[in-house]
């Protein structure tokens, strides 16, 4: 939404004086060029390329086929598999359809057979035309592609009136969202929602009193916002759900670019944790061939949902969380959050009245979530059923409720291990199949297994018995899955399955022989006590190629405190995990460790350090460290160090203030160093509300990491991007003052024009931090001013645009 001119320069704010080199008074290695190099080698854009065949996001057509997208040596084959026949091979001729797409693109654009930029296709007429949305081809519209001759494409469109020109959506998300039935889309004009009809472009406009600050369908929770609509279609594709957001009591907050000119000051609503007026959401229900609006009969409800710190958490689009339609469109099952995520109220709406019926609740001590990246409550009017998730006996479980009555029908799911996502349910045979972990005796408790249970608790059953982490995709009809399973030292297997768990065919086997021929080596999985001495942490380990037991490593710990994540992330197969090998390249041992406060264990182990974020998990990390060292002699725990990216830029520095004498270096990128300068509903969530005293302190005074400026005694480098519209700058220059009244010696790094994320100035700021770990840490010398493959190379090798927080 705020789009502004981004620069390559680099703010370097230097605070270091004379004697802060101390500890290493001696001139260590001298790191060469080579040696950069070689820790480059190990980065995504380099090792990625190197993996064959893996299978990524298969998509399910309505046919019961699904593809996907197969790397291998000679390109990419957009391959197409039917399992009830057994088949796979490539979905189209490939030289046919780029020959075609090039005749018919704009521009000069040119398209290659072994790397066609597709991102979705549908196969027509028999397999022998394929509809393809591909970026350059015809000004990026679709293309129908006609294969049964020569081959010849020709745009995706009608004899109606062209569309009128819109926004884009911005931060990776779309401008409109299409109907089920694909005829129309719906999208945001001057705060009012509009639809478009796709055959004629005609437009119609569904609400009219829609003002700044109160418009609908708006897409803004203050760190996150974008010009998509949330909003939730009818299955019949006659209605929308959707809000009347007000912000109109919301205070702003404020960016300015750095620019050679006057200034374009960006301003956006975006709430903060103890404000007295916070977003609020109207919810409405629009017929939308009617143009009428139904005002739900209620009061406002907080802008807040059961999984995330916003209403819609799918990142890529705008989908509307926690509302679900009823198939014949005549009634909504919604949940309604309280502000600090403490009490839940499921409720269904009459579409046509408005009326408005509480149907069940839950309040919890601390905090309420409805799974682990999904939300798990299904509403089932057919039935009359309602299926709810909730952690009330210490673990992630399902429930069976009446509709009706809102009375407990029978408790689904038991024992230790939690449902994380629910991803089908069978009403017909009262069958639901989910995703959980921890359920299997011996395996790493963060592997991912699916299995399928019965309305009433019995018949559960394990679909996927390999140790491993599965990553799965059921077919639209629920008669097969795709089963991608891997652990991070081995690779990809793909199969498809049928409902019971039988492996119907076998799909691909990800191949890394070139990745092992370039030296490659698997992290090492580790298992390490917390801070109690009792509670098993889990995590990786990453120790340079050359490694020698002979010598002594630093050890830099990689952190990510959560609470809604942790520090290692999914524990599938990737050939790169961000730069932690590539530190290790120089010299490094490199560990990540989930500690207690995140999230995939036990609700027991998740509320850890609730109400004292201040905690970032620093204990366990420390504990991890440390029994690491007495197992591993190689291991140098003299030389400490730390860094982490946004609530981990915040545990760095809270980790250099709380434990001076352990850390020796940190590096403290893009932190919400205080969660009063950071968006409401994330902190409320994990913190609770904020109480202020008579005498003006509050209890999030001992979370805020200035107030601990004075305890710094090691190497502290802060890195902020000057655009951040998530996490904003405000919160570094905190520490700054704090650091500078404390007359503390530091470095300060500032990315002007660049968001959370950032973006072109990536590889600066990775050489950055490689080069102030290795003076620093190390007591080397790095090479004068290495320069990285370029920020647009990389980006062009993985097949991506900008990061999403840099749109």
């Amino acid at each position: 939404m705020f789009a502004v001119k981004r620069f390559c320069a680099v703010i370097a704010v230097a605070a270091m004086v004379g004697g802060s080199s101390a500890a290493f008074a001696q001139q260590g290695r001298v790191y060469t060029t080579s040696d950069y190099a070689q820790a480059e080698k190990f980065m995504q854009y380099n090792v990625n390329p190197l993996v064959y065949h893996g299978v990524e996001k298969p998509t399910w057509l309505a046919d019961g086929r699904f593809w996907f997208k197969d790397s291998g040596p000679d390109g990419v084959t957009y391959t197409l598999v039917d399992p009830a026949k057994k088949t796979k091979g490539p979905a189209f001729d490939h030289a046919k359809l780029a020959t075609a797409m090039t005749a018919a693109a704009t521009g000069g654009k040119t398209y290659s057979a072994s790397a066609l930029t597709i991102s979705e296709f549908e196969l027509v007429d028999g397999d022998k035309a394929v509809v393809v949305s591909a970026g350059g081809a015809s000004g990026g519209a679709k293309l129908r592609c006609d294969l049964s001759g020569a081959g010849s494409c020709a745009p995706v469109q009608s004899a109606g009136k062209k569309r009128q020109a819109r926004p884009a959506g911005g931060r990776g998300k779309p401008e409109s969202v299409p109907s089920p039935d694909k005829t129309r889309e719906a999208f945001i004009r001057d705060n009012n929602l509009w639809v478009v009809d796709v055959a004629t472009g005609a437009e119609k406009q569904l609400t009219t009193d829609g003002v700044k600050d109160y418009g609908y369908a708006t897409d803004n929770a203050g760190w996150s916002h974008s010009n998509g609509a949330v909003v939730l279609w009818s299955p019949d594709s006659k209605k929308i759900a959707t809000f009347q957001q007000d912000q109109r009591k919301v205070r702003e907050m404020y960016l300015v670019p750095v620019t050679n000119s006057h200034p374009d000051m960006q301003a956006w609503k975006y709430p903060l944790v103890g404000d007295e007026n916070v977003t609020m959401i109207e919810r409405v229900v629009i017929d939308v061939d009617k143009a009428k609006v139904v005002r739900l009969k209620m009061p406002p409800d907080q802008h807040r949902s059961t999984i995330c710190d916003d209403v819609t958490c799918r990142g890529g689009d705008t989908s509307w969380d926690d509302v679900q339609w009823s198939a014949d469109g005549k009634t909504l099952g919604f949940v309604s959050t309280s502000r600090d995520h403490k009490q839940e109220w499921m409720r269904v709406a009459d579409t046509a009245t408005g009326d408005v019926r509480e149907v069940m609740g839950e309040t919890t001590a601390k905090f309420f979530e409805s799974g682990n990246g999904r939300v798990n409550w299904k509403y089932l009017p057919k039935s009359n059923e309602l299926l709810w998730f909730s952690e009330r006996d210490g673990w992630g479980q399902m429930y069976l409720y009446d509709l009706t009555t809102g009375k407990l029908k029978n408790q689904i799911t038991t024992g230790e291990g939690n449902v994380t996502q629910v991803l089908q349910v069978d009403e017909k045979a009262r069958t639901i199949y989910f995703l959980a972990v921890g359920k299997e005796a011996g395996s790493d408790p963060y592997f991912s297994h699916y299995y399928s249970v019965k309305f009433d608790g019995s018949g559960m059953k394990l679909l996927t018995p390999e140790n491993a982490d599965h990553t799965i995709a059921p077919s639209r009809d629920g008669h097969y899955f795709v089963d991608i399973y891997s652990t991070p030292t081995e690779p990809q297997t793909t199969v498809v399955r049928d409902a019971s768990g039988g492996v119907v065919m076998d799909v691909a086997k990800q191949d890394i022989t070139k990745l092992l021929a370039a030296g490659w080596v698997a992290p090492t999985p580790i298992t390490v006590k917390g801070r109690d001495g009792k509670t098993d942490l889990y995590g990786l380990m990453f120790k340079p190629t050359s490694f020698d037991v002979t010598k002594k490593y630093p050890i830099v710990n990689h952190v990510y405190p959560g609470p809604q994540t942790g520090s290692c992330g999914a524990r599938s197969f990737m050939a790169a995990h961000g730069d932690l090998q590539s530190l290790a390249e120089l010299g490094f041992v490199v560990v990540c460790i989930d500690g207690m406060g995140t999230p995939w264990r036990s609700k027991a182990f998740h509320e850890a350090y609730w109400g004292d974020l201040g905690d970032n998990t620093i204990p366990d990390q420390v504990a991890g460290m440390k029994e690491l060292a007495a197992k591993y002699p190689w291991i140098d725990l003299e030389k400490a160090g730390m860094y982490g990216h946004s609530g981990g830029g915040n545990a760095t520095a809270a980790a250099m203030l709380h434990y001076p004498d352990f850390f020796k270096v940190g590096i403290a990128e893009s932190g919400n160093h205080d969660q009063r300068d950071y968006e409401d509903d994330w902190a409320e969530k994990w913190s609770g509300l904020e109480v202020k005293n008579a005498d003006g302190t509050s209890n999030y005074d001992s979370q805020a990491n200035q107030k601990d400026a004075a305890k710094l005694k090691g190497h502290l480098l802060l890195a902020h991007g000057t655009m951040d519209d998530n996490v904003p700058m405000n919160n570094t220059l905190l520490m700054v003052d704090a650091l500078i009244k404390a007359n503390r010696d530091f470095d300060l790094l500032l990315i002007p024009n660049v968001a959370h994320g950032y973006g072109p100035a990536t590889q600066y700021m990775t050489r950055r931090r490689w080069d102030y770990f290795v003076k620093n840490l190390a007591g080397g010398v790095p090479p004068a001013q290495y320069e990285m493959k370029p920020y647009a190379e990389t980006q062009r090798i993985l097949g991506s645009g900008p990061a999403e927080d840099e749109e």
